[in-house]
């Protein structure tokens, strides 16, 4: 049995198109996945991430238990901001992609939807020794994205005046605030590339403040969006994605995320053989591409070095929207991940050239001010 997020009969209702994703029945797409991308990058999208999982960890350790287990450092996430960090295990690999919200006495940890439960048995396996409590609190909140340049204009349209915090909120904040009367927590996150927020909140409002966020602005100012669109909003800035350019066979080094790995905080789970990546330098690494010839990369299509024998493998590609072009991202050895550098994409047993390029391929539009 597919699990469903507390908004699966408001999509359906809408026409939204829907599939399996990580062990969820989730919509893909509503009008289209181009206009609802384009809707993103042009105005505001929104977006139910209810299935991915959102965990909290309090208690007297529970600054250092997250120090023990992720790659960022904790203790320089002050209470009311966010960072991304990794779980890895002792060998490197990557658990998952995390973030880390700091809220009054506790953290939220948001998880991806697929990892949900390898997730919650890695932290409570990893948590023996500290004084920390953890919290699945995943089904009793819904987490909404609400992404794009005109989303703060029209969000402050849902916020309770005496309760407002969205104009103040700084890149990575998170509040507490109130909207249509109900308590929610909101973070300027998202994975889109575009300015934007996250939205959490108890799970029986769902459904209100779902239609009443699409109802903001003028007709049509708001698109739902579904995972179609989301997966091309977060390939064209190369925004990792958990079972592609992430994975437990994959370091933070292959996969261009040592920014992520803070040495200087101390000793956490996988730092010993982290070091040692860093020091020797990856083997592999994340390229991103565009095509010379005619065909279209998609994931795990092989990737072959001009002389014929297999180097790699696609992880992303697809048409970006934006660009107007193809593109895609792969695996590759670290040789020929350096820029102008040529391979071939086997597409239908094909060999097509691509010609590496710099990444990101879409330059992200944070408020950073």
């Amino acid at each position: 049995m597919l699990k469903r997020t507390p908004l699966f009969e408001a999509h359906r209702a809408a026409g939204a198109r829907m599939v399996e994703f990580g062990g969820w029945e989730m919509p893909v797409q509503y009008s289209g996945i181009i206009e609802e991308h384009h809707a993103v990058r042009q105005g505001a999208g929104l977006f139910d991430i209810s299935h991915m999982g959102r965990f909290m960890v309090r208690g007297p350790h529970a600054s250092a238990f997250l120090q023990h287990v992720v790659t960022c450092d904790v203790t320089a996430i002050p209470i009311g901001q966010s960072n991304y960090g990794l779980l890895c295990k002792p060998d490197g690999g990557i658990v998952d992609d995390i973030f880390i919200y700091h809220v009054p006495d506790e953290f939220l940890v948001v998880v991806n939807a697929a990892n949900r439960d390898k997730d919650w048995a890695w932290l409570q396996n990893h948590a023996r020794g500290f004084d920390v409590e953890l919290e699945d609190r995943s089904d009793r909140w819904a987490m909404l994205a609400f992404q794009g340049p005109n989303a703060e204009a029209l969000l402050v349209h849902a916020e309770d005046a005496e309760t407002s915090e969205l104009g103040n909120l700084p890149f990575h904040g998170v509040a507490l605030t109130s909207m249509f009367g109900v308590n929610v927590l909101i973070a300027r996150t998202g994975y889109t590339g575009e300015d934007g927020f996250e939205l959490f909140f108890d799970a029986p409002h769902a459904e209100m403040i779902w239609t009443r966020l699409l109802a903001l602005g003028a007709p049509g100012s708001v698109k739902p969006c579904g995972l179609g669109a989301r997966d091309s909003l977060r390939f064209e800035p190369c925004l990792a994605l958990y079972g592609h350019e992430i994975s437990e066979t994959i370091n933070p080094y292959e996969a261009r995320l040592g920014w992520v790995v803070k040495f200087d905080k101390g000793d956490f789970v996988g730092r010993e053989t982290l070091a040692a990546i860093k020091a020797r330098g990856p083997a592999r690494r994340l390229a991103g591409f565009e095509m010379v010839g005619r065909g279209i990369a998609r994931s795990d299509y092989p990737v072959h070095a001009l002389s014929g024998e297999r180097v790699g493998h696609v992880t992303s590609g697809m048409p970006a929207p934006t660009l107007g072009k193809p593109l895609g991202i792969a695996l590759v050895p670290t040789a020929l991940s350096a820029e102008g550098s040529e391979f071939d994409v086997i597409i239908r047993e094909k060999p097509v050239r691509a010609r590496v390029m710099k990444m990101p391929f879409y330059k992200p539009r944070y408020k950073k001010a």
